[in-house]
């Protein structure tokens, strides 16, 4: 068996908000597996499904810029937040955010595209890793594009003008006004930052996610006791419930709680007088998927020590 550690139990509480002794157990049951450990807790309803994958594990900043039909993501990651503060980074991440907007969303090219005051993007990216001292990275980059209408972007937690913790662009494919696209496409990129949509459709969801989603709604039915027949129902009910939830068109409004987003975006095309097709979004978050160990200094003393730390 895997032993146990407090730093492990710890991490595990707050990615599931479940109590202490609940996650020695799970950390038990799944020996020392964490993914696993946090799928016992949810059998047991003792976890939030969307706790572990909101949570964020890393530093520096997401940008975001638009221009008319276009649009462009990028995170960069830093190792600390007070990097993220720091002028140099800054200009950095919103420099490759418009060279994004212009180019491509693919990493390896991005490295390679000149950067305003000379070099190249990776050159620039060694240099301030050397001068701020502390180790970055280019993560990830998406680019969105609509035929006509409007590529509309926000960000949540911002930091300096496009730059902040969330960001978000939402692609409306319409001939509207623009004045029109730019307010719908505000509100839902606040939902998106929100909600946090796992697709744009039902469809789009991954099917490796729902699967997972079936065997835990699957173990919590049968522990009901119910017949096979009735089981079967709750698990596809469970099921169904998951997809409207995490699919963008099927969520319900934040702002009012009860319209669907694909009612919202009808709505406004009919007021409008010209249909707006909602046809992709971006919702990049600060770290996320990323693990990072967190640094506990009580526990690096005691382990320094000798002595052992209770959970």
């Amino acid at each position: 068996m895997a032993d146990i550690t407090a730093a492990m139990v710890k991490d595990l509480r707050e990615k599931s908000g479940a109590g202490m002794m609940d996650c020695k157990k799970a950390l038990a049951e799944a020996n020392g597996d964490m993914d696993a450990a946090l799928d016992w807790l949810r059998t047991k309803g003792l976890a939030a499904a969307q706790k572990k994958s909101s949570r964020t594990a890393a530093e520096g900043l997401v940008g975001v810029a638009t221009s008319g039909t276009v649009g462009a993501a990028v995170e960069v990651n830093s190792e600390t937040d007070f990097v993220a503060k720091n002028d140099q980074f800054q200009a950095f991440v919103k420099d490759v955010t418009d060279i994004a907007l212009k180019t491509s969303d693919d990493i390896e090219a991005l490295k390679n595209e000149a950067m305003p005051q000379g070099g190249t993007v990776a050159e620039v990216l060694t240099n301030n890793v050397a001068t701020i001292g502390e180790n970055q990275s280019l993560r990830r980059a998406k680019r969105l594009e609509v035929s006509k209408g409007a590529v509309v972007s926000y960000v949540h937690n911002q930091q300096a003008p496009g730059l902040g913790k969330i960001g978000v662009l939402v692609a409306l494919e319409s001939e509207a006004a623009d004045d029109v696209l730019q307010s719908l496409g505000r509100q839902l990129a606040m939902h998106i930052a929100a909600a946090f949509p796992k697709a744009l459709n039902e469809e789009d969801l991954d099917e490796a996610e729902i699967e997972r989603e079936r065997a835990i709604a699957t173990e919590k039915a049968a522990e009901s006791g119910k017949p096979a027949d009735i089981i079967a129902k709750m698990v596809e009910g469970s099921i169904a419930k998951y997809r409207k939830e995490h699919a963008l068109v099927s969520q319900l409004f934040v702002i009012d709680g009860k319209t669907k987003i694909s009612d919202v975006v009808a709505k406004a095309g009919k007021d409008a007088g010209a249909e707006i097709k909602l046809v992709d979004y971006v919702r990049f978050q600060l770290g996320e998927g990323i693990e990072k160990e967190a640094s506990d200094f009580a526990a690096e003393v005691a382990a320094a020590s000798g002595v052992p730390q209770k959970a």
